[in-house]
């Protein structure tokens, strides 16, 4: 009987006619039994075309839960002919069950409906097809407050980490506070600027280094981003903050942001240099707070999740400690020491090679768009690793869910940017491991569906 199921199951889904051959609900709960033995990893399936779906969001309706046996699969099979015909089987590994649902699917660019229709439905994740990813959904509401600190202006990465944190506010994820700009000229925070308002979010504040790394080697020269124009001479791209007079300094900028957030609220995401942060531990009280900087630090910040370090076997400069190494010796100085300080160290970026054919291609549903005017217009592939999303993901995502991290312990900088990492259960820092195989794979996946959202 089971190898007349299987024979079944392999010409419902090969048989070019299987869409016109009718099956009764009782033979097709039989092909679907059989599919979560062929597809242990999970499947979707379109009762229309009898053919497993290559795109699309996929969310189960939460009245076909708990659905693993004969009778349920029937009514799995009734509900999705009353709804988008698509049922979808997933195996659980803590029970050994393999359950089925009714699936509903959403385009592919509508992330953030998605999964809010997850988390109404009660379901864990979100299936992207095209991608052989999963999205989590439930999450639990946090109150995650971001400050950005980059070096926009050089590498391309700044603008995807930027580009993460809005999507990450679509979905409702966490509220980016400000964007400090940790590269001097004003050209620089001016893109950040455009970088605002094209994704939707105009009014959040953008601070500006003054006194920073003097002439840091630009990788990418698309700083001018901002002043874009048409052949007819029209700015191409929207700006607002900027346009309304000076930015504050950068350590300024903390402060302000700072004072007026509840104790221990925020995250900051350094995936740039640390002038600004080693200024503000260094500011003392001004018109935002009576409070040193390192004191306004110690109340307000959780946790800093930096782009930097090199850990390891390797004694190696970190470039972005490196670049202006008196500020950042003060950083690492002044930095409390009951704070959490992650890193995320060069190498398990560098296998995030996201090329600009395929940034191209997966901004393709629109002609006028920051990031692809700067890989059309402003530079040849330069093989970009997406090192700085990595700070970004691990600070809303949480610690050790994508990414497993180090023991704790403690990180001390040299006079000549090592990074020295000293294992202590009692120590503040810790570090990201490369993933395992596959996983790189699995974090580009999703920053590529991050950016076809719109």
């Amino acid at each position: 009987m089971k190898r007349i199921l299987i024979i079944l199951a392999v010409l419902a889904l090969s048989w070019p006619g299987a869409a016109q051959f009718k099956l009764s609900d009782k033979d097709l709960a039989n092909v679907l039994y059989v599919m979560g033995q062929m597809y242990p990893e999970g499947f979707t399936l379109d009762l229309n075309t009898m053919r497993q779906p290559t795109e699309g969001l996929m969310v189960s309706y939460k009245e076909t839960q708990n659905s693993f046996d004969a009778k349920s699969i029937r009514k799995v099979i009734q509900h999705a002919r009353a709804h988008q015909n698509l049922v979808g089987g997933w195996l659980n590994e803590e029970t050994g069950q393999y359950y089925f649902d009714s699936t509903r699917k959403f385009p592919e660019d509508s992330l953030a409906a998605a999964l809010a229709f997850a988390r109404e439905n009660g379901q864990h994740t979100v299936y992207v097809t095209s991608k052989g990813i999963n999205v989590k959904s439930n999450y639990e509401q946090e109150d995650i407050r971001i400050i950005l600190d980059c070096d926009m202006g050089s590498s391309t990465d700044d603008l995807f980490a930027l580009m993460m944190l809005y999507r990450y506010m679509d979905m409702k994820r966490c509220t980016l506070l400000g964007v400090v700009v940790d590269r001097m000229g004003r050209a620089n925070a001016d893109a950040v600027d455009v970088m605002n308002n094209y994704y939707g979010y105009p009014d959040i504040p953008i601070g500006l280094e003054r006194d920073g790394v003097k002439d840091p080697h630009v990788y990418i020269p698309y700083h001018n981003m901002a002043y874009a124009r048409s052949t007819e001479g029209v700015p191409l791209f929207k700006r607002t903050v900027g346009d309304k007079g000076e930015y504050l300094d950068g350590y300024k900028l903390y402060r302000k942001l700072l004072a007026a957030q509840p104790d221990k609220s925020v995250t900051i995401a350094s995936i740039g240099f640390v002038t600004s942060l080693a200024r503000l531990l260094q500011s003392g009280p001004d018109e935002y707070s009576p409070l040193s900087g390192r004191e306004l630090v110690q109340r307000k910040v959780k946790a800093i999740y930096a782009m930097g370090g090199v850990f390891g076997d390797s004694f190696e400069h970190d470039y972005n400690f490196t670049a202006a190494i008196d500020y950042s010796l003060k950083f690492f100085e002044l930095w409390p020491e009951d704070i959490d300080i992650v890193f995320s160290p060069g190498e398990v970026g560098d296998p995030l090679y996201y090329s600009a054919a395929q940034i191209i291609k997966d901004m393709d549903w629109t002609s006028a768009h920051p990031i692809k005017w700067i890989y059309e217009f402003l530079t040849e592939d330069k093989f970009q690793k997406m090192w700085d999303p990595l700070a970004v993901i691990n600070a809303v995502e949480g610690d050790d869910i994508i990414y497993k991290l180090s023991p704790r312990g403690r990180v001390k900088l040299t006079p000549t940017g090592e990074t020295i990492f000293t294992e202590d259960p009692n120590g503040n820092a810790r570090y990201q491991y490369p993933g395992p195989e596959g996983w790189s794979d699995y974090v580009l996946q999703y920053i590529r569906l991050l950016s076809i959202q719109h």
